[in-house]
């Protein structure tokens, strides 16, 4: 990959480090992490590859009834969520970091009326839709759900992308934003404002 100039790597590890502090200091967020972990990633800004994107090792899981990540961030440690993201950014460069959380029974439902609240824009994705050709082709997926979501809202990157998930594919949902630390304390807020409301 092409390296980035090294302030652009130190903001973009500071920013990192920061919005996984904010993950792993939200004991509620430990409801909204999937069976196949959470992961959060930050694009450089001009990624085109998994390889300039940072992520975290080995995905964030839950230890002790809090977040915590499995490694350290780092350049490639991401598949899925960094190709989303470059194929976002296609649609608006702007949009440079997301992080991925659960979709649970009726929770879809809860967040479309959040969305509404914060004036945010939103897309479910039925994944029943997705052609069979780009399922099994690896890395497909993804440009497919990055498609479907910006078509669903009329050209423009959601904030909040959501599935049903599918055969094999567990629902989950993700929000976007243009840097980590944002959509970090994003999460934190939907995940105590849903933890809330369902006591």
């Amino acid at each position: 990959m092409k390296q980035p100039d090294l302030a652009t790597e130190i903001d973009m590890f500071g920013r990192m480090t920061i919005a996984l502090e904010e993950v792993e200091a939200c004991r509620e967020f430990t409801a909204l992490i999937p069976e196949v972990r959470t992961n959060m990633v930050f694009a450089h800004p001009h990624a085109k590859t998994p390889d300039e994107v940072i992520a975290v090792d080995g995905r964030i899981t839950s230890i002790n009834g809090m977040p915590r990540a499995a490694g350290r961030v780092r350049f490639g440690a991401s598949g899925h969520m960094a190709r989303l993201i470059i194929e976002l950014m296609k649609t608006d460069p702007t949009v440079r970091a997301g992080i991925d959380f659960a979709n649970p029974l009726g929770f879809s439902d809860w967040l479309s009326d959040y969305c509404i609240q914060q004036g945010w824009a939103s897309a479910m994705i039925d994944r029943r839709t997705e052609p069979v050709e780009l399922r099994i082709a690896e890395g497909s997926s993804m440009q497919w759900k990055a498609a479907e979501s910006v078509r669903a809202t009329g050209g423009r990157v959601p904030k909040i992308i959501c599935d049903a998930g599918g055969m094999g594919k567990e629902p989950v949902c993700i929000i976007v934003g243009n840097e980590p630390i944002g959509i970090a304390r994003e999460v934190c807020r939907i995940a105590r404002d849903y933890v809330r409301s369902q006591e």
